[in-house]
């Protein structure tokens, strides 16, 4: 007879009781359903379902083109195949900016129509009348300091962020503003490895990092990159864990081959 064992769902309280007893957070993108099932089911204790889908899954530059209705999509998508994993998706470029209103009604509609656990917005003191807002509805949010890609034409470049001591001192205090609204968590994309620590040691919520050095409290990895699918891209903090675009290519111009060469299908995969 088996046994039904019932899953324990990973929630923002399990996340803060992890980084209290110091235990790593793992965290990666996902953007549609049989991916994310897998994702979930190997482990990983939170599922983003950003905005990067612009980049891997519609071929843009930059996040700037998603829409609220895409995010919609691919988290309605990724929550379906959930069943341990926190899920938490992205506020698109253009729905929580400079609208506190607006933004509380994206974030409605995410989780409404998503199911997802919780909401991620970019930025700290210039965006946060609207986290402030979101989080009188009892959505949860995860912010977002450093490199935030939906800023990029600000920037006018991937580098490393907060490398001088004023911008550095900005995101202090914009992690310490974050805490204070009520946001669960954050993450510090491609900072110093010692801004990150230092962070991570000043807030009692978890800070997960990419390309935020080994002293925060989790990682986050784009799932297309970590699994070698993308190719182009290749930052230092990148861990290509599979080589996948070859094996996938290997497999489909052997797909080719057989089919040309009516090898496939065979007298036993036919009916």
């Amino acid at each position: 007879m088996s046994v039904h064992k019932e899953v324990k769902r990973v929630t923002t309280h399990v996340l803060s009781a992890m980084k209290l007893r110091g235990e790593k957070i793992s965290m990666l993108t996902s953007y549609d359903y049989s991916m994310a099932k897998l994702v979930d089911q190997a482990g990983c204790d939170v599922i983003l379902v950003g905005d990067s889908a612009s980049n891997v899954m519609a071929g843009n530059e930059t996040t700037l083109p998603m829409t609220l209705d895409q995010m919609i999509y691919h988290g309605s998508s990724v929550r379906k195949a959930v069943n341990r994993a926190l899920v938490v998706v992205d506020l698109p470029f253009g729905t929580y900016q400079g609208n506190s209103k607006e933004a509380l009604h994206s974030a409605i509609r995410i989780m409404k129509e998503t199911a997802a656990d919780a909401v991620k917005l970019e930025g700290g003191k210039e965006i946060i009348e609207s986290v402030d807002r979101i989080l009188t509805a009892g959505i949860p949010v995860m912010g977002h300091l450093g490199l935030m890609p939906q800023s990029i034409n600000r920037y006018g470049t991937y580098s490393v962020r907060a490398k001088e001591e004023e911008e550095a001192n900005k995101l202090i205090e914009d992690a310490k503003l974050l805490e204070e609204a009520g946001c669960f968590a954050v993450v510090l994309e491609k900072i110093p490895a010692e801004l990150g620590k230092k962070v991570a040691e000043m807030l009692t919520i978890p800070v997960i990092g990419i390309g935020a050095g080994n002293g925060v409290d989790g990682q986050v990895l784009v799932i297309h990159d970590m699994l070698g699918i993308t190719q182009e891209f290749s930052p230092r903090f990148l861990r290509r864990y599979l080589n996948l675009a070859e094996e996938i290519k290997g497999a489909v111009a052997q797909y080719v081959d057989d089919v040309k060469s009516k090898d496939f299908p065979n007298d036993r995969e036919q009916y």
